[in-house]
């Protein structure tokens, strides 16, 4: 078995785009075009994350590799026939925009099929033992997409398509998603919400996006009951109660759980500099959670990429992730580092925060979650 860490990836991704957006508003009236344009999920982000790999050596060390796209076939496990059809016209006749808040422009559906299947890949490099690890720089993302209605910029489910192709050749039987973006998983948690064997966990920004779902309450229906879990966070949670809820409640589910393989739905999204959340996580959160991850896992585990809207700093909290799933001595020195630690909350918020997490808990005790 390699000890390697793959990092999966392909330039065509970077080529998506999002449509004539000014942040979250069409451009149009009284909103005014922007000099960057489009929607806040632009390419910057991942591309300069790439790009900082690459000068610091970072991507020597690993290994890089493409995928092809997720086939039709592929799709067709977790998205309907109507809405496929649906997406592919759309895309070839130039774009346009179904669902809420996910444009797209012309090749679209080629582009989002590539994006779950780098993340297909990257499951396969783990369970064949090819990679001890992996990394998928998906892009369009996908965790809010619904089998039939795509929103939050996600046009098709990577992770659930990936678990479903994986499933289907062979490769593993139980599986966890753990969702740390900072807005709720919703469409993965709508796709395996009746599966008791597919695991799925979402830390994230209370009622931010989107803002009526992700309730503690929501633990899974029939046979998927207790094999759901929401950890809705208050906003300005930071680096102290983001490892306080991932050690009391998701780390005791994984092990529960024993799952074949551990995917991270993996948003910095969190982090104290993003436009779309209130949170205030540094890189060195995103670093001491994948450790935690990999300390249950025996560092087996898949990373697929999320959301994150800082263009300055997503790349640094990519980089100490990949730092600490490689092992590698090669580091990327966060640039404001000094500034979120000044930001973290005192004392008195973070027992505030304790607390919350300790009713979470209980909750998720009596509802038979935990």
């Amino acid at each position: 078995m390699s000890e390697k860490t793959a990092f999966v990836w392909d330039e065509k991704c970077f080529w998506h785009f999002g449509g004539n957006y000014a942040l979250l508003a069409p451009v149009g009236g009284l909103v005014q075009p922007m000099v960057a344009g489009g929607l806040p999920e632009a390419p910057e982000t991942k591309r300069r994350l790439k790009n900082l790999m690459d000068v610091t050596g970072l991507s020597d060390e690993l290994l890089l590799t493409s995928a092809k796209p997720a086939s039709f076939e592929d799709l067709l496990r977790v998205h309907p026939q109507s809405y496929l059809d649906a997406f592919k016209e759309k895309s070839d006749s130039g774009g346009g925009e179904l669902g809420l808040r996910t444009p797209f422009g012309p090749g679209a559906f080629e582009i989002a099929a590539l994006s779950a299947g780098l993340v297909s890949k990257a499951i396969e490099l783990v369970l064949t033992g090819e990679a001890r690890n992996a990394y998928a720089l998906s892009r369009p993302p996908g965790h809010h997409c619904l089998p039939d209605y795509p929103n939050g910029f996600c046009l098709l489910a990577n992770i659930a398509i990936a678990i479903e192709q994986a499933r289907q050749a062979g490769l593993g039987k139980r599986f966890a998603v753990v969702d740390w973006d900072v807005h709720h998983g919703n469409g993965t948690e709508a796709i395996f919400l009746d599966r008791e064997d597919v695991l799925t966990i979402s830390l994230h920004q209370e009622r931010c996006y989107p803002p009526d779902t992700g309730e503690v309450s929501e633990i899974g229906t029939g046979a998927g009951a207790g094999y759901n879990m929401n950890i809705p966070l208050p906003p300005g949670c930071g680096h102290r109660a983001y490892l306080d809820a991932m050690e009391r409640l998701v780390l005791p589910k994984l092990r529960a759980f024993d799952a074949d393989l551990v995917i991270i739905a993996c948003g910095f999204d969190a982090s104290g500099f993003d436009p779309l959340a209130r949170m205030m996580c540094s890189a060195e959160t995103y670093r001491l959670m994948t450790r935690q991850i990999m300390e249950v896992t025996g560092g087996r585990m898949v990373a697929a990429h999320e959301g994150g809207y800082s263009e300055l700093y997503v790349p640094f909290c990519g980089h100490a992730m990949l730092e600490e799933m490689s092992g590698s001595s090669i580091r990327a020195e966060d640039p404001l580092a000094a500034r979120i630690a000044t930001q973290q909350p005192n004392a008195k918020v973070d027992a505030f925060h304790r607390d919350i997490v300790s009713q979470m808990a209980e909750e998720l005790r009596q509802s038979g979650v935990l």
